[in-house]
């Protein structure tokens, strides 16, 4: 006859969590807990507003400014978790090699980022535009140096995995934005006009920097037509996380909402078949960027929260441009905030303690947010018994990234084997990458009150389970 251990499960049938509520419920009942969502932005990891810093390297060595622990504590408090750092190469333009100093600098910088907490969407370029119109030459790197510094780079992108989510494609033209290029187009005069030898360097860049980067890592093209090119193909991602090139690229528009075409980011004609395409990508893949232009009525609030909803925004820059922006009022920026990315909202959970001595979890969760999340991780459940805990995995939908925006999830966990004990139950989302796996800034938070434990980043379901 099997020795089963007597599970009961914790918590008052229909009970609504408050901070620590869990009753003991009578053995072999299932325990039901509701959760309240909650009203406040989330500071969460790879989502939200981005602050917008970059740093120069010029042929003297001067312009690096560090990145301030001090001002990356201050983004956290506001609720920021990530910056988009743009590293100009001027120096090295016309160098294939990347100085050790240079390469100690921008070390430094995702060093101080990790310590702070805060992650970093990195693109790296070699010049920027002054007033307009601009006119070659740009000063921007032929192909065989930007290989060069990419190869060189390749070591830091993969030291600095945990804290660089995104590689946005750059290197190429003024800003990294592709256009303006002395290397990259046929006529600099002329940069709209790209022939097919171009495009082939163009992909060179590409194919270097998926590489380069590590494979749970993406890039970022500047237009959904380049990211075409590159894959051969219109059509949008049917076959996510693959680890194919195709599943490994998303996008971001630095020009959003400024014109119909943003400013040359759409460039199908129609356009509706490039925006079809990036609703469809987006479901997927990495998506954000920043405004840049007055353009009403579409860069106004109502069309703007549609079209971010529509294409599944993760970050979006918070101080470019201000007078879109504030356009958008108090209340539209509060939304942007709290819905950019993904917002899980645990809905209900219940315990139930089965005949054969196990028992089962069940967890619902609604994504509220914009998006799924970009990056791989697996949610999963911790019974702590004082100091000591338990990893339980869901049976299924662990992936967050299957946690499609505006729809909701059934999570089931078996619980069986556990020492004699009281537990409590707790849903866990870290990091997957070890170097940050046990910081709670880099875990995901429930939008849920009185749930989160911002010392182990647990997020607390107020059930209990007892093995006797």
């Amino acid at each position: 006859m099997r020795n089963t251990r007597r599970i009961i499960a914790g918590a008052t049938a229909g009970l609504i969590l408050c901070a620590g509520a869990a009753v003991s419920a009578r053995a072999g009942e299932p325990a039901t807990v509701t959760y309240p969502a909650s009203t406040q932005n989330i500071a969460n990891p790879e989502r939200g507003f981005y602050k917008h810093t970059e740093t120069h390297y010029r042929a003297d060595g001067s312009g690096y400014t560090p990145l301030s622990a001090q001002t990356l504590a201050g983004y956290r408090e506001q609720g920021v978790t990530q910056v988009l750092r743009v590293f100009y190469l001027e120096k090295f333009a016309s160098e294939p090699t990347l100085d050790q100093e240079y390469l100690d600098l921008v070390k430094a910088d995702l060093d101080t980022a990790r310590e702070a907490g805060v992650s970093v969407i990195t693109r790296f370029a070699y010049a920027q535009g002054g007033d307009f119109p601009y006119s070659p030459p740009y000063g921007d790197a032929p192909l065989e140096t930007v290989l060069a510094h990419i190869e060189q780079l390749e070591p830091v992108f993969h030291e600095y995995a945990d804290v660089i989510p995104l590689v946005q494609q750059g290197f190429i033209g003024l800003w990294g934005e592709g256009y303006y290029t002395d290397h990259f187009a046929a006529d600099p005069a002329n940069p709209g006009v790209v022939t097919e030898a171009d495009w082939r360097k163009r992909n060179a860049v590409v194919a270097a920097l998926l590489a380069a980067v590590p494979d749970e890592r993406m890039v970022a093209a500047r237009t959904m037509f380049s990211k075409q090119q590159f894959t051969g193909t219109s059509q949008p991602l049917e076959e996510p996380f693959d680890g194919s090139d195709a599943a490994r690229i998303g996008h971001h528009n630095d020009c959003f909402l400024a014109s119909p075409d943003d400013f040359g980011t759409f460039l199908s004609n129609p356009l509706s078949l490039d925006q079809e395409y990036l609703e469809a990508e987006t479901r997927y893949l990495p998506m954000g960027g920043e405004t840049c232009a007055v353009n009403a009525p579409r860069s106004e609030w109502a069309s703007a929260s549609a079209e971010m909803a529509r294409y599944h925004y993760s970050y979006l820059n918070r101080d470019y441009n201000t007078d879109v922006l504030d356009s958008w009022g108090a209340d539209g920026l509060a939304e942007t905030q709290r819905r950019l990315g993904y917002r899980f909202v645990a809905t209900e959970s219940t315990v139930t303690a089965k005949d054969d001595g196990s028992t089962q979890i069940w967890v619902g969760v609604r994504n509220d947010g914009w998006a799924a999340p970009y990056a791989e991780r697996q949610a999963r459940l911790v019974l702590t018994n004082g100091s000591t805990s338990h990893t339980v995995e869901f049976e299924s939908d662990a992936d967050v990234r299957t946690w499609a925006a505006g729809e909701s999830v059934e999570l089931t966990a078996t619980v069986d084997g556990l020492p004699a004990g009281e537990y409590q139950v707790h849903l866990a989302i870290p990091a997957a990458q070890e170097a940050v796996a046990d910081d709670p800034r880099f875990a995901i938070q429930l939008a849920n009150e009185g749930t989160w434990d911002a010392q182990t980043g647990l997020n607390d379901l107020g059930q209990t389970v007892t093995v006797e």
